[in-house]
């Protein structure tokens, strides 16, 4: 069953502030890594944990950060990017911490969370992405990535795969749509 993302204004006519974009981003942004976090699940790959599936939607994340990047560089100065995208990356934050604590227990998650953006940010840079969406070497190093997290049980092999042949595109054209419906 597809994912249905609702990513259009209820009072279109109004203007929103960058943080009101930013926060609805954050919501699809989650919804689309756990959908894809599930649709591994049900394509028969395994986590050991619900860490490693944790993990998993956090990865999904910090590649949606970087097409949002990637789109907002195209649409807007640098100042209003650096405002979308830090607020962006924030209320993902609290998501990560608040759904973490909430199966995981009390804790820090959103320190580690900042931490991996910020080296997927480093990685990420020197991968292309165009009006067609994420190039080959992105989407193999967010594959490599949850092929890395998942490990190497047989069931696993192949999830480099799964992630660059449909989940990593997939999830890159669900969310440019949104960014596109809500930014525009």
């Amino acid at each position: 069953m597809a994912l249905r993302i609702k990513s259009h204004w209820m009072n279109e006519g109004r203007e929103r502030s960058l943080p009101e974009i930013a926060s609805a981003l954050a919501s699809i942004a989650w919804r689309i890594a756990l959908d894809k976090a599930i649709t591994l699940h049900c394509e028969r790959f395994t986590y050991a944990s619900d860490v490693q599936r944790l993990e998993v939607i956090q990865e999904y994340l910090a590649f949606l950060i970087q097409i949002a990047d990637r789109l907002a560089y195209a649409q807007l100065n640098d100042a209003n990017r650096r405002e979308l995208i830090t607020a962006f990356a924030s209320k993902l934050c609290g998501h990560v911490q608040d759904n973490s604590q909430d199966l995981l227990g009390s804790g820090d998650y959103g320190s580690p969370f900042i931490a991996r953006l910020n080296q997927r940010a480093d990685e990420y840079a020197e991968f292309q992405f165009d009006d067609d969406g994420p190039g080959y070497a992105l989407l193999r190093h967010l594959g490599l990535a949850i092929q890395t997290l998942v490990g190497d049980a047989p069931e696993n092999r192949w999830v480099i795969d799964q992630v660059m042949d449909r989940d990593g595109s997939d999830a890159s054209r669900i969310f440019a749509k949104a960014f596109a419906d809500l930014c525009g």
